[in-house]
């Protein structure tokens, strides 16, 4: 019985990572589902967002340009365009799904899961919610 367990344990674990590596392969970068139910939490904290817009001037700006409009001095030589991340199109996504794309990346976007702190990711996130055209 404790091996059959461990059976579907391990099959389950698979399951997730080769299917969300499938996600990062494909041409579309969509979060799991299961990553709306993931909360925020430093939203609506100053001070965080303001962190997060430093780690965006440095960390994201040079493709993502620094108003996140997807045009920053890197843009121009990547296979893929950045994602302008002022559209309705980010915007309507949840907190949980921005902070599970940074984590993992896309390629030419790299994942930020060991560069960036759980924290600083978030931060991020609440940053990019400011960038949302008016």
């Amino acid at each position: 019985m404790r091996r059959l367990i461990t059976s579907v344990i391990i099959f389950f674990s698979a399951s997730t990572f080769f299917s969300e590596a499938s996600v990062a392969q494909s041409g579309k970068f969509v979060a799991p589902s299961w990553t709306d139910t993931l909360v925020n939490p430093v939203k609506n904290n100053r001070e965080a967002t303001l962190g997060g817009k430093h780690l965006y001037q440095t960390d994201c700006a040079p493709c993502h340009g620094n108003e996140g409009k997807g045009n920053g001095i890197a843009a121009a030589g990547l296979s893929v365009p950045p994602v302008d991340h002022t559209s309705a199109a980010v915007q309507r996504q949840s907190d949980g799904a921005l902070f599970w794309m940074i984590t993992n990346g896309h390629l030419p976007m790299p994942s930020f899961k060991l560069i960036l702190t759980t924290q600083q990711r978030w931060e991020l996130v609440s940053f990019i919610r400011t960038l949302k055209k008016h």
